[in-house]
């Protein structure tokens, strides 16, 4: 699955993402490959782990964790340049928080109608130095001319979308333009392409001061001691009720069984252990 680049019209994964592509040098030899939306990273060690318990033959496991947007366009072109690598071929089971993504691998015959279900859900939160410097309250306060926003940009990352309709539910229209664009104009929305990984960097570097990210990425963050915490945008704002992941098998993947017994896998308790573990909200609520 890795080869010298030869040209074509790929999606790009930064060169600072090798972190997100674990065993995928050696992908054409795994006995399973998983691209799971990115924001389960943290989980994923011990999810591949409980799995390979039940099913050992299904080692070794190779994963991407990259937003599901590139990864969706990863599948689509048939590969991503990765520095002066083309990743090529299939994964055998797609992961994503967008219906929609899954409707597109349907309709380019990469996936079966029916085969996608929820196995997960998860809330937004608002990520911010510890102490809370810029004194960021709500949602409403990412407006604000003084609040340098580490923002998913909705081209690839599938988070976006639950983000804005945030800001619209929080502040209408004028909200949404004021963080989208007007803020992007003027330099104090600062787009992201992997946000689980560049927000809590901006953050503690300095070059942002608050950021929408996924609840469970604050939960990690403060796992872990990184002076971050989190404000909780409340039930009403956290888009919990929206929130699904979807995951489906891929027609062509090189692993069809193993697949099958991972999607039954991501429906057991076992899964739902390693989840909640790391914040997770339950597929089934």
């Amino acid at each position: 699955m890795a080869e010298a680049f030869a040209g074509g019209e790929y999606p790009v994964i930064p060169l600072e993402r090798g972190d997100d592509l674990q065993g995928m040098e050696a992908a054409d030899r795994a006995g399973l490959i998983l691209f799971m939306a990115g924001n389960q990273f943290m989980a994923l060690p011990d999810l591949v782990r409980a799995f390979l318990r039940e099913c050992p033959g299904a080692e070794p496991v190779a994963y991407e964790t990259l937003p599901p947007g590139l990864e969706l366009g990863q599948i689509l072109a048939g590969g991503a340049r990765f520095g002066e690598r083309l990743l090529t071929g299939l994964p055998d089971v797609y992961t994503a928080v967008s219906e929609e993504a899954m409707q597109r691998l349907i309709r380019k015959g990469l996936a079966r109608d029916g085969d996608p279900f929820v196995y997960l859900r998860n809330r937004l939160g608002i990520m911010v130095a510890e102490g809370n410097p810029k004194d960021v309250r709500g949602v409403r306060d990412l407006g604000r001319e003084d609040v340098r926003v580490s923002q998913p940009d909705p081209a690839g990352e599938h988070i976006a979308l639950y983000i804005e309709e945030m800001y619209r539910q929080a502040g209408g229209e004028e909200l949404v333009r004021a963080v989208l664009r007007d803020k992007a104009d003027a330099g104090t929305t600062l787009w992201t392409s992997v946000h689980h990984r560049q927000t809590p960097q901006r953050i503690l570097e300095g070059s942002a001061d608050a950021g929408p990210v996924w609840w469970t990425e604050i939960q990690r963050a403060q796992g872990l001691g990184l002076a971050l915490e989190g404000i909780d945008p409340g039930p009403g704002l956290d888009r919990r009720e929206a929130i699904a992941y979807y995951a489906t098998g891929l027609i062509g993947g090189p692993n069809p069984e193993n697949a099958s017994r991972f999607l039954r896998f991501l429906r057991s308790d076992a899964a739902r252990e390693v989840f909640s573990r790391h914040g997770f909200l339950s597929g089934d609520r």
